[in-house]
């Protein structure tokens, strides 16, 4: 059975977008299978750039179903916001399915997001503040609001009512602001489930009938693994599972018709926010990753902490996942450096650590062990074949493969959709 699972295998922006999009044009369904509007990607096509935040990336090609999964968590005005902004570049987006059992980003959880990190001050988290670790913890709790919901009116006001109980008291009494009438609340989701109700469907039956036909589906993760809230560094993580095992729960299709999992890697390392980060640069060369990389979050405009490739990190990955192939991203980039660190261990209390510590404390206390390769200073975007890189870029990727412990599969070269070699095929 075709399914395949697509991930960052770091924290995120490692160009899922780009990898996502090379497969759109084979694959018959492109899954979004948790996050929300908090995961953005940036895709290329031709001349055209395109930001999504909350739809799959393969609503970019026509052939492909894109698909919003239950796991993920849905704020209704901005994937309105989303769909006429495509709709007004002349992209086709009818064919989108939202899962009824997807929760709903209501405006109580975003305003109790925003006051919840001013709250905590210097020891915030650095969410979005786009309201979705307060959504997620609403279904933890049983208090959320469903897409299914929208549709009943009697449900949905009790459902909206029983949840400002709680979440008023907290607003007033906690944090001194005012009560929130539910009657707007609910007004304005009514109105919403309106809109999208065209696109509302049983996505779990779908995809597993898809799956029974031999089509081809593709379930594209947000954010990346070590932001993962039960395998990243938290925390400092996101709300909810973008790893492989996120992908069965995220859309009710099991694991055994999973054949493939593959990793997006960036050829360096960024991450946005707060958290550990062991190889992060704060001189030149960060600021020139930064600057030729373009590293800037597509959702939160911040400027991403930049670092050197850190092999433990990618081992985790392909560990947590069980990951089939690599998609190594931004190779390009690295292109001017007579000399490329790349951290093959860690230094923690004086002993070097091959694997990446279980241990909270140990993490944020441990210092890069670096291996220098050399560096090329050929320009590699016009590259159609592995062969066709410079001797020292292939020994880089080679180096990174081995010390990843999965194939290497494909290679970004450049920011367009045909700016890839591809190795071998996903498909």
């Amino acid at each position: 059975m075709p399914a395949l699972v697509l991930l960052g295998a770091q924290w995120g922006d490692e160009g899922k977008g780009k990898a996502t999009d090379l497969l759109g044009g084979s694959v018959d369904y492109v899954v979004r299978y948790q996050g929300g509007n908090n995961a953005g990607h940036t895709v290329v096509v031709g001349d055209q750039k395109y930001a999504l935040h909350l739809l799959p990336s393969g609503i970019l090609s026509p052939d492909c179903v894109p698909v919003i999964g239950n796991g993920v968590v849905v704020d209704p005005s901005v994937l309105l916001s989303e769909l006429s902004g495509l709709n007004e570049r002349g992209v086709d987006t009818s064919k989108l399915l939202i899962s009824g059992n997807a929760h709903i980003i209501t405006p109580y959880n975003v305003t109790v997001d925003k006051v919840g990190e001013r709250f905590l001050g210097k020891r915030k988290i650095g969410t979005t503040g786009r309201g979705i670790g307060p959504t997620y913890a609403d279904k933890i709790n049983r208090t959320g609001i469903r897409v299914q919901d929208l549709y009943d009116e009697s449900i949905l006001k009790q459902k909206v009512e029983a949840a400002l109980e709680q979440k008023n008291q907290l607003l007033t009494k906690v944090f001194n602001r005012r009560a929130i009438e539910a009657e707007q609340i609910v007004e304005q989701l009514l109105e919403h489930g309106e809109n999208i109700k065209s696109y509302v469907a049983d996505t779990t039956l779908i995809l597993n009938d898809a799956l029974d036909e031999d089509k081809v589906v593709l379930f594209e993760g947000g954010q990346g693994t070590l932001l993962d809230v039960d395998h990243g560094t938290y925390p400092f993580v996101t709300s909810s599972n973008p790893t492989a095992g996120g992908a069965c729960t995220g859309t009710g299709v099991g694991p055994t018709k999973i054949s493939r999992v593959i990793g997006i890697l960036k050829a360096y390392t960024t991450r946005v926010g707060a958290g550990p980060f062991p190889t992060e640069l704060f001189d030149d060369d960060g600021e020139a990753l930064r600057t030729i990389g373009g590293e800037r979050g597509v959702t939160t405009g911040r400027d991403r902490r930049c670092g050197w490739f850190d092999a433990p990190i990618a081992r985790y990955a392909t560990r947590v996942n069980g990951l089939t192939d690599f998609f190594l991203t931004k190779l390009d980039v690295l292109t001017g450096w007579e000399q490329i660190p790349v951290c093959v261990a860690y230094e923690i209390d004086g002993k070097r650590v091959e694997e990446l510590p279980y241990n909270q404390t140990d993490f944020h206390h441990a210092k890069p062990v670096y291996e220098m390769l050399p560096g090329w200073s050929e320009d590699i975007t016009k590259a159609k074949t592995f062969e066709d890189l410079p001797k020292n870029a292939q020994g880089y990727v080679k180096a990174l493969e081995e010390m990843s412990g999965a194939p290497i599969s494909a290679i970004g070269v450049g920011p367009g959709r045909d700016e890839t070699i591809e190795i071998n095929s996903f498909i």
